[in-house]
């Protein structure tokens, strides 16, 4: 194994563009990798265009007819057919959208392959984490689920148990379906509770059938949930869910909407929330699945402001080159922003704020809304795994 982490990135998947207007502005993807180049992250690890996935690759988890609509309305765009989620609000098409799709679920691919064969420790697609997409339907802004395909790839490179632990404001729902009843996938999905939130899913009650009951693992969050306690949700049910289970490898999702300035969503995480739950990660992988992880990106509409500082901390945590969240942002990445967005950019990696969060084994509060959620989910799964609720 190299050590060395790989960053996949092909600027083509700034192609993803659903048009003016539309929450999931391409122009995310490409502040990252802009400001991931003027911290020199670029040199501290290998920077890897895939190729797009292919058909074989798409029907681990797509149904074919669905494929050939994709490709139809990627021709023709007029033609999509609302029958597969394709040329919806949520889901316009637009020429090439098989294309681009194709090649961000390429790059999660790729970075699966890689980690799996020992080519790289760490790798991460940012562009990826595409995971509402469903066998035979587009979703939430999602037309080829990458995160399903990647854990599917790696099942069938060979690998006996992977976990999908994903953070992301929404449920993962499309993951969740995926490997709903196959034992050898544990998917965790921490989000905003779906009384609130699209896609009204992820109740704590889901998980799983038949040999896989209780890997299907869901935290459904209260509206409103900070730091403290999106920090304590995530240590209350991930790190003993991840040991019992003994992943060899770790794929995670890291959406950006949890954070307080998100404009789709309801909670109040901060940046230094979100950059200290990719350390956990990152630690988690080293600890239970010998540093093999797949860091992927995911939801986030707060495109100047959040994402690409969210995101280059989790490639500088890949990389071995954290940035310290005091760091002032180069100024030639706040040059960048204007020239393309017109707005100010953010002046430091940081929301000046220290993570904090009490520890569930400390004891917990039955009245108090957030410590029912882990309860819910503790009570729901941690028997199927021989932990104590």
């Amino acid at each position: 194994m190299s050590g060395r982490a790989q960053l996949m990135w092909d600027e083509a998947v700034t192609g993803y563009d659903f048009g003016p207007g539309h929450p999931m502005d391409p122009v995310r993807l490409a502040l990252t990798m802009r400001l991931v180049e003027a911290y020199g992250l670029d040199r501290a690890l290998d920077v890897v265009a895939a190729p797009p996935a292919g058909e074989s690759t798409l029907r681990l988890v797509h149904r074919p007819d669905y494929v050939a609509a994709v490709r139809a309305a990627s021709a023709d765009p007029a033609s999509a057919d609302g029958g597969y989620g394709l040329g919806t609000l949520d889901v316009p098409a637009f020429p090439g959208m098989h294309e681009v799709s194709a090649l961000i679920a390429g790059q999660s691919v790729g970075a699966a392959e890689a980690v799996w064969r020992g080519e790289a420790l760490h790798a991460v697609n940012f562009a990826g984490g595409l995971h509402h997409a469903r066998p035979a339907a587009a979703s939430g802004f999602c037309v080829y689920n990458d995160a399903a395909l990647a854990v599917a790839r790696l099942l069938e490179l060979g690998a006996e148990r992977v976990a999908y632990v994903d953070v992301d404001v929404h449920h993962g729902d499309g993951v969740q379906a995926a490997f709903w009843d196959d034992p050898r996938v544990l998917t965790v999905s921490l989000h905003e509770h779906p009384r609130t939130l699209f896609p009204g899913t992820g109740w704590p009650e889901e998980c799983g059938e038949g040999k896989a009951e209780g890997c299907a693992v869901n935290v459904a969050l209260p509206a409103g949930t900070g730091d403290a306690g999106w920090l304590r949700a995530f240590h209350a049910v991930v790190p003993e869910l991840l040991a019992a289970f003994r992943p060899q490898v770790l794929v995670t999702q890291h959406g950006a909407d949890t954070h307080f300035e998100d404009p789709l969503a309801h909670l109040a995480v901060s940046l230094d929330a979100q950059r200290a739950v990719a350390e956990a990660c990152h630690a988690l992988a080293h600890e239970h699945a010998d540093g093999r992880w797949l860091a992927l990106g995911g939801g986030g509409y707060a495109v100047v402001d959040v994402v690409p500082r969210s995101w280059t901390h989790l490639v500088a945590i890949a990389a071995g080159r954290p940035v310290p969240p005091e760091s002032a942002v180069p100024e030639e990445w706040r040059s960048e922003v204007f020239r393309r967005t017109r707005q100010l950019g953010p002046q430091r990696m940081t929301d000046g704020l220290e993570p904090r969060w009490r520890d569930f084994a400390c004891g917990y509060d039955p009245a108090d809304r957030l410590d029912q959620a882990v309860l819910a989910t503790r009570r729901a799964v941690f028997p199927a795994h021989g932990l104590l609720p």
